[in-house]
């Protein structure tokens, strides 16, 4: 049976034909409903809601007819609605919103609300009108979760939004089908989320449903997006999708290339058409690739970067949108200036206004990958995505970075932060926010940026604003100079080593370290998932030399839902790195959760121990270790050098031992067996069983000595 079917469907707007015999059958999961403006999309959603009149047709939810219901029916049927526009009370707190609404029964509770999207739990005293766009957003998909509904109705979740709030609601949608729970209809303008969250998207033109399609052919299909949905090429892109290069030759100096850009950043209802004159405007001029121009001179790029890497000329780069925050921008870059730094102001706007920092927006612009015309869309949420892009591009092709600085809200943030994070370890970062008073994890992410709470809004200098932005300006300038005068560390060129370590880890860690630490500078990194991608960046940046990922628990969280949870790209640092791999099945017998009432109820009856009052562990379930095991071990298959994955059969953790709480063989086996049925197992590549717990020394001494004969192998390679 049909979660929800819709058949000849007919709507008017008085004399105004809104849908026309619209078909729609949602069999389960989350289907995706995209169009342009006027096609009848939110009438689409009404009529389901009951909220306006059905002229002729029927709907069905769960065999039962609902057309000619009303609202409060409607609901009580079992489907939940998240209007356009969100529609909260401004004199309500989050929390009176959450709990006006909230059953009893059903898997979705105020608490479950607040673990999906903990800036909620953050803000439960504040009042609907005090909210961010993102905020309200959230509250609104939360009210709408707690009625605990079969079917979810969801208009334009996404509209608005900064790319990091959008990112969070498609993920959220996308749990939501995998789990099953509810299933969602979801009206939804930008086609990359829409193509994401649903296999199945239907398209609307016309007040009719034209056709439903894979989500995954339309994504890649850019003349039917132009067709349909008015998105994708323009009427005057005749070319392949490749930049047109056009070669302008000069009388001296190096030669240089002419990119004519003519399609903005895809698919999305805001693209517009781009003018050929404005194309040829912002073509962008760049010289041959190994050069670069200084006084007029060509000289390597490579010695320009190691000039800059010198100390010759470092820049604090002060970063944010001048047409919004420009006085709180120029107070810190006068600040950062006063204290004898080469400072420039970078200004983000993408308001298309005019602008006198020392990088205008068009320059940033420029670094997207589609040119400026990518940015500059007239809309807000595409310009600001295309703006976070082409920043992110801009600065890391930067090789005088002394410091960076911005001052923002939650979209100023958002905007700033990927860039911050793509700079190198070691270099001052510093964002003075709205939004750091919270949980940070999505700004600051693997990277050691440094976020300061505002306090009060950042909107003007006043007694509270003067005070803080003074502090983080002279802070940044501080850690710059700092660096400017640090000398070079005494025994810095011992090769670094990345080791990752939990607390039911820590015997194993600290006996490793204890025998490495006098010939290898040891960092640990604590397995928290930020931990690992901290790890990884490092590596990235060539920072490391090696690693020992004993304690790969991360991935326990990524499959079960845990608050430690890896990403997909867990272990791709190590794949692309080229390097021998020594890691362990540490702590692989846990899930973390916060306090015990965030656990999910569908764990209920599961095997729990408290490791403190904010952390609460769970045992992984055969089932789960067969999926952790498959996990890792395609991503053993994926390195080309000599790997050695090592299988404590005594017990992963501290937990898990004879007489411990987590000691479960049968769980352990499933682990190991899935590992050894995965992994191409050749000479170079090999799973190693341990008749120890991996805190036994005798584990321990074993890693050491396969280190430093892998170590010792490497520095002989290359010593010759």
């Amino acid at each position: 049976m049909s979660a929800l079917e819709i058949k000849e469907l007919n709507v008017f707007y008085g004399q105004s034909h809104a849908l026309q015999g619209v078909n729609l059958t949602l069999g389960g999961g989350v289907v995706s409903v995209v169009g342009r403006n006027g096609m009848g999309k939110t009438t689409l959603c009404k009529a389901i809601m009951g909220l306006v009149p059905v002229a002729s047709g029927a709907i069905s939810f769960g065999g039962q007819s609902i057309a000619g219901l009303g609202p409060s029916e409607t609901a009580r049927m079992g489907i939940g609605y998240v209007p356009q526009g969100r529609r909260l009370w401004p004199s309500l707190t989050v929390d009176e919103h959450l709990k006006l609404v909230a059953t009893r029964d059903g898997p979705w509770t105020v608490e479950r609300v607040y673990s999906t999207f903990p800036r909620l739990g953050e803000r439960k005293s504040n009042g609907g009108a005090q909210l961010s766009g993102g905020e309200q957003q959230m509250l609104a998909i939360g009210r709408a979760l707690l009625l605990n509904p079969k079917l979810l109705v969801m208009d334009e979740p996404t509209e608005g939004l900064a790319p990091v709030v959008v990112d969070q609601v498609a993920e959220m949608l996308i749990r939501l089908g995998q789990e099953g729970e509810i299933d969602v209809l979801v009206i939804e303008q930008n086609i990359g989320v829409a193509c994401s969250v649903a296999s199945q998207v239907a398209i609307m033109v016309n007040g009719q449903i034209n056709r439903v399609m894979d989500s995954g052919i339309l994504a890649g299909d850019r003349d039917l997006q132009q067709a349909l949905l008015g998105v994708g090429r323009h009427a005057h892109d005749e070319t392949d999708d490749q930049p047109t290069a056009i070669e302008a030759p000069t009388e001296t100096g190096p030669s240089v290339t002419r990119i004519y850009i003519s399609n903005p950043k895809v698919p999305n209802r805001w693209t517009r058409p781009v003018p050929v004159h404005v194309i040829e405007q912002q073509a962008r001029t760049v010289t041959a690739v190994g050069t670069a121009s200084v006084d007029d001179k060509v000289i390597p790029l490579s010695a320009v970067q190691s000039a800059a890497a010198s100390g010759a000329r470092r820049v604090v780069y002060v970063c944010g949108t001048l047409d919004t925050k420009g006085e709180e921008l120029h107070f810190m870059t006068d600040i950062v200036r006063a204290n004898g730094l080469p400072v420039q102001l970078v200004d983000l706007s993408t308001s298309g206004a005019p602008s006198h920092a020392d990088v205008p927006p068009h320059v940033i612009a420029a670094a997207h990958p589609r040119g400026a015309s990518a940015v500059f869309t007239g809309d807000r949420g595409t310009a600001v995505a295309g703006m976070t892009e082409a920043f992110a591009r801009w600065m890391a092709g930067r090789s005088d970075v002394g410091g960076v600085l911005s001052a923002g809200g939650s979209g100023g943030t958002a905007l700033v932060a990927p860039a911050f994070r793509g700079l190198a370890v070691g270099v001052p970062k510093m964002i003075i926010s709205t939004v750091a008073s919270g949980n940070t994890e999505q700004y600051v992410g693997p990277s050691d940026i440094t976020m300061m709470y505002s306090v009060a809004d950042v909107q003007g200098i006043n007694s509270i604003t003067r005070d803080v932005l003074s502090n983080g300006a002279n802070a940044l300038a501080g850690m710059v100079r700092g660096q400017q005068r640090r000398k070079p560390d005494i025994g810095g060129d011992k090769p670094a080593v990345g080791i990752t370590m939990f607390g039911v880890t820590t015997p194993c860690v600290q006996t490793v370290t204890a025998a490495l630490e006098e010939t290898y500078d040891c960092l640990v990194f604590h397995a928290t998932g930020v931990g690992g991608r901290s790890m990884e960046k490092l590596m990235d940046s060539g920072k490391l030399d090696a690693m020992l990922d004993l304690t790969t628990t991360e991935v326990c969280d990524m499959v079960a839902g845990g608050v430690f949870a890896a990403h997909e790209t867990r272990f791709d640092a190590a794949i692309r790195s080229g390097l021998p791999f020594i890691g362990a099945c540490g702590a692989l017998d846990m899930v973390n959760f916060n306090a015990p009432e965030t656990v999910p109820d569908r764990y209920q009856g599961r095997l729990f121990y408290e490791h403190n009052p904010q952390i609460t562990l769970m045992r992984t379930t055969p089932e789960e270790n067969v999926k952790i095991g498959r996990f890792i071990g395609h991503k053993l298959n994926q390195m080309t050098s000599a790997v050695r994955f090592f299988l404590p059969e005594g017990g992963v953790s501290l937990l898990d031992a004879p007489g411990q709480p987590f000691w479960d063989p049968k769980a352990d086996r499933a682990l190991f067996q899935s590992l050894e049925s995965t992994v191409n197992a050749t000479a170079n590549r090999q799973l190693v069983r341990v008749p120890h717990n991996i805190n036994d020394p005798a584990f321990a001494d074993l890693i050491v000595r396969t280190f430093q004969s892998f170590h010792g192998q490497q520095r002989t390679a290359k010593g010759a």
